[in-house]
């Protein structure tokens, strides 16, 4: 055909539509992307794998690490997994708990040596929780006496605060070394002394009357003989006994997570040498 032409004017151009090829150049470049994507993701790190596997094996205690040493913290022991992994889960709680209690210890330590008065308070970490024992009759009490001395409460003021604010529920427990003693028996005498410490942290550290209970064990618990008088001051002692509030399968990992933590502490220290 020809292409009509007016007279006197040049002949009409045909243009094709061309906006199908932008959809079209959009849709490749996504799909090139898409690909990109599904390439990077099929491309495995492998060291990275076996770290991976080897780490997930070594936590649930079903194989030993190979040569890749991937565990950090501590590490499940193969009786303590189980199958749905609950083990691991407890003692994951035991390790968070232990960590709770001893920055509670290291908060009133730290706050005891400041004032000096750290040498009659000991520290243990266990399946109760934190016991602080107010160790030595002649520092907290005169001699078969159950009131606290000016020492005794200059030592209460300083760990009560974190005591109270841990939030958790105390036990206040008397001792006694033996012998003969005024009261009517070891047990009263040990019974009046833990109960002094529990009112003064009611009535003077704002410890809610809920929260805290005394008992008493009189020589019924002794850590050592009474062959001379430095042992007998081990056994004249109260303790305050901040108790966990975990269940009792996370409290019974408490000690093996202590142990745990020591050891690597010990290592990172040797290592760091």
């Amino acid at each position: 055909m020809r292409s009509r032409r007016r007279r006197g004017s040049q002949p009409e151009e045909h243009h094709v539509d061309e906006r199908w090829m932008a959809s079209y150049m959009d849709m490749v470049t996504v799909l090139m992307c898409m690909f990109i994507v599904l390439f990077a993701m099929s491309s495995v790190d492998q060291v990275k794998f076996e770290k991976l596997r080897n780490s997930l094996a070594t936590g649930f205690g079903t194989e030993i690490s190979q040569k890749v040493d991937t565990a950090s913290g501590v590490v499940v022991p193969a009786e303590l997994a189980t199958s749905n992994g609950e083990g691991f889960s407890a003692l994951d709680l035991a390790i968070k708990e232990a960590d709770k209690l001893t920055a509670l210890q290291g908060a009133m330590q730290s706050k005891l040596e400041a004032q000096g008065l750290a040498a009659n308070v000991q520290f243990v970490v266990g399946e109760r929780g934190l016991t602080v024992k107010l160790v030595g009759s002649q520092t907290f009490f005169q001699p078969d006496m159950p009131d606290l001395t000016p020492k005794a409460v200059q030592i209460l003021n300083t760990i009560a605060p974190t005591v109270v604010g841990s939030g958790l529920e105390v036990m206040v427990e008397g001792h006694a070394a033996k012998g003969i003693t005024a009261f009517a028996s070891t047990w009263e005498l040990s019974a009046a002394r833990s109960v002094n410490v529990l009112r003064y942290f009611v009535d003077n550290s704002g410890m809610p009357p809920g929260r805290i209970g005394a008992v008493a064990f009189g020589a019924a618990r002794q850590v050592t003989d009474d062959s001379t008088e430095e042992l007998m001051e081990l056994n004249r002692r109260v303790d305050v006994v901040l108790l966990s509030a975990s269940p009792e399968d996370v409290r019974a990992l408490i000690p093996g997570a202590i142990e745990a933590q020591t050891q690597e502490s010990a290592a990172a220290a040797k290592a760091a040498k």
